[in-house]
């Protein structure tokens, strides 16, 4: 049965939220197990490589003391950027699932699309649309709360 972690991939782009940053949440699983979360990061580290992606990767990759995650799956509730596309083929993630899509700075779907690239170290397999309506709405109300 198929269940979905990213009901806690939002509660980190809420969290993200709460702290000023821009509301991106992600999630590193192994079976039914979470190896790591995490939230965008940017503005309170002063890094631009500080997405919810790269640090739950990261942390991820911490927990296995491996620089490669397979049989895992990262849950996100934005389409990686093609940084973070490439980061996740880096990885050997075996499955990506994402909430909202990014036509303006997306790397899976739109923009770059790293993974049809015949450099793309690995293609894991992808599902997008989870939770894509909640995750959009985060990131609406989040900017439109900026611009108000």
């Amino acid at each position: 049965m198929f269940r979905s972690f990213m009901p806690q991939a939002l509660e980190e782009a809420r969290a993200a939220a709460a702290r000023g940053e821009v509301p991106v949440g992600a999630v590193v699983t192994r079976g039914d197990t979470i190896l790591a979360r995490a939230g965008n990061r940017m503005r309170e580290l002063c890094d631009p490589t500080a997405h919810a992606e790269m640090l739950a990767i990261r942390a991820a990759c911490a927990v296995l003391g491996s620089g490669r995650l397979t049989g895992c799956a990262l849950w996100v509730t934005l389409e990686p950027c093609a940084m973070c596309a490439a980061g996740i083929a880096h990885a050997r993630l075996d499955r990506l699932h994402f909430g909202a899509s990014d036509p303006k700075s997306g790397g899976v779907l739109h923009g770059a699309r790293v993974f049809t690239h015949p450099q793309a170290h690995h293609v894991p397999e992808w599902h997008d649309g989870l939770e894509a309506e909640a995750s959009a709405a985060l990131l609406r109300n989040f900017f439109a709360a900026r611009r108000g």
